[in-house]
């Protein structure tokens, strides 16, 4: 698959503790961008942050936490996040979506054969 030079970036900020139907959100939206053929997604894990209950959650010993933050970033063409987004929209029960044009420099793959 080739990206285009201008592509867009969706970022969705949850916490690592977040389900949907019983199963953590950040899989379920990484299993479902690729059932959807998106170019790919990585799921970040956050050492500290707070969201709109302004709790913070930290990896700190003092106050360890274990609903830690988690971004999961996509990149793809815009007409095709929209499918992604649509879907998106009746898993989150809070989070935060952002999206932002992004630059595509590259987007290569090492040969590697798909996994079923």
């Amino acid at each position: 698959m080739k990206l285009l030079e201008k592509a867009e970036r969706i970022r969705i900020y949850i916490g690592e503790d977040d389900k949907y139907k019983g199963r953590p959100l950040a899989d379920v939206i990484v299993e479902q961008s690729r059932k959807l053929g998106l170019a790919g997604a990585t799921v970040f894990r956050g050492m500290s942050g707070f969201g709109a209950n302004s709790r913070i959650h930290t990896n700190k010993i003092l106050r360890l936490s274990e609903d830690m933050p988690v971004v999961v970033e996509i990149v793809e063409h815009p007409e095709r996040l929209e499918a992604l987004l649509e879907t998106l929209d009746g898993m989150l029960k809070e989070g935060m979506i952002t999206k932002e044009p992004v630059d595509v420099i590259a987007y290569r793959h090492g040969g590697k054969q798909k996994l079923p």
